[in-house]
């Protein structure tokens, strides 16, 4: 098979190293790539928003499977185009790629369904917005509306807080087209976990879950980013719970669309938080996590290609996904002034040291420059790390960090460590 992958992060990455391991591959195309990835596939220099040429690049290298990495080209049709050509895709279609490219019909879709979230109201006028949070207790959650690159949602702990994001969203629209509507929802304790599924639209099967930690700083300090690390599987979820969250979330969601007339294939991802009323959805996502991808895929055992063809012909010929009896943890490196700004070209040393089997190293923001491997964008690259235990890998990990460097490197040093009870300082 000749394959395509869509995307140029880490999450891209990890998927290009294990479609690699497939016997079927014969050979991995990606679009546009990065450093890392250009090690195990040949790069394709066109955006992921150029949907013609991307179809037109599949068309015309006969390609037997395109796996689509980031939301943008999901939420755009890229499925649509591809399918109205005969090409194979694997991922959601534009409808069903509404669940994450609107929260609000996400939020209808979930009362509709009577799937369990948290109760919210959704505002296209700020003046209405400001007046809403004058008048409600706090803490609050406040949303973008559209796709803001996992930036979108900001924790507020008083009115102040709360008008200023109003204001940031929908009048300085700091995220763009993505502010033009609004979604104020309640602050939900609990432990947030992420769950993805593979569907073919009828059939879910669940993942092992993962833990992805959003805030720059260790403790959960700072502001969000797209993600700096996480670890799977996790302590929060128990088989018992897994199911709960099937049947009550991932069923009801794949089967609600469906009845809408949006048949859902690819991977459903969940972002829940386990309440002491059980599991609630915080979000949906239409794509892998990213980077939640980067611990769960080392994990796999069955063969990532037979499902992905699977799902694209619109069956899911198996009856459970094989996981390895271990724990993977990743941690991000990212660049100085990330998540606000980033500085690209800096050479990145040490990669070259990264040896043993178990020791990962997915490139999210590189690129090659005068024979080196510099920096080229916020988040740099994905360490990871797999053992049997979770402190193993949590230990494993760190240490493989510290081969590595680059000017203005920043990381967090408490990836996975609240699960097994430890602290930063242990290591």
């Amino acid at each position: 098979m000749k394959i395509l992958v869509i995307g140029k992060g880490g999450r891209e990455h990890a998927l290009v190293w294990k479609l690699s391991q497939s016997r079927g591959v014969e050979k991995i195309y990606c679009a546009p790539g990065n450093a890392g990835i250009a090690q195990i596939a040949e790069i394709v220099p066109i955006p992921i928003d150029n949907l013609a040429a991307l179809a037109d690049f599949a068309a015309d290298k006969k390609i037997d499977l395109t796996v689509v990495g980031p939301e943008l080209p999901l939420t755009l049709g890229i499925v649509d185009i591809f399918e109205q050509k005969g090409l194979r895709i694997f991922g959601p279609d534009k409808a069903a790629a509404e669940i994450e490219g609107s929260k609000a019909f996400a939020k209808d879709f979930m009362q509709r369904y009577h799937i369990p979230t948290a109760s919210s109201r959704i505002f296209s006028n700020h003046m209405d917005a400001l007046d809403f949070v004058s008048t409600v207790s706090y803490p609050l959650v406040i949303k973008a509306d559209g796709l803001a690159a996992g930036k979108g949602t900001i924790i507020v702990t008083s009115p102040e807080e709360a008008k200023a994001s109003v204001v940031n969203i929908m009048v300085d629209k700091v995220f763009g087209q993505a502010g033009e509507r609004l979604l104020v929802e309640e602050f939900l304790q609990g432990e947030e976990v992420t769950v993805m599924a593979l569907t073919d639209g009828e059939r879910v099967i669940p993942m092992v879950s993962a833990q992805d930690h959003k805030r720059i700083f260790d403790s959960d300090k700072g502001p969000n980013t797209g993600g700096m690390g996480a670890y799977a599987p996790t302590h929060v979820i128990s088989d018992k719970m897994m199911k709960r969250i099937t049947e009550e979330i991932l069923e009801p969601t794949v089967s609600g669309l469906a009845e809408m007339g949006r048949l859902y294939k690819g991977v459903l991802y969940t972002g829940i938080i386990v309440t002491d009323r059980g599991p609630k959805v915080l979000e949906y996502n239409c794509r892998f996590g990213d980077p939640e991808t980067q611990a769960v895929l080392p994990l796999l055992e069955t063969d990532l290609v037979e499902i992905f063809s699977d799902i694209a012909d619109g069956y899911l010929n198996i009856d459970e996904i094989k996981w390895k009896d271990q724990s993977c943890v990743c941690v991000v490196l990212a660049s100085r002034g990330y998540p606000e700004t980033h500085e690209n070209g800096i050479v990145i040393e040490g990669l070259e040291n990264i040896k043993g089997k178990d020791n990962f190293v997915f490139h999210a923001g590189t690129t090659r420059k005068d024979g080196k491997i510099v920096t080229n964008g916020g988040r740099v690259l994905g360490v990871t790390t797999t053992d049997h235990t979770l402190k193993g890998a949590i230990g494993k990990v760190y240490e493989t960090i510290q081969q590595i460097t680059f000017d203005g490197m920043q990381y967090r040093h408490d990836i996975g460590m609240r699960a097994v009870k430890i602290d930063s300082s242990y290591f």
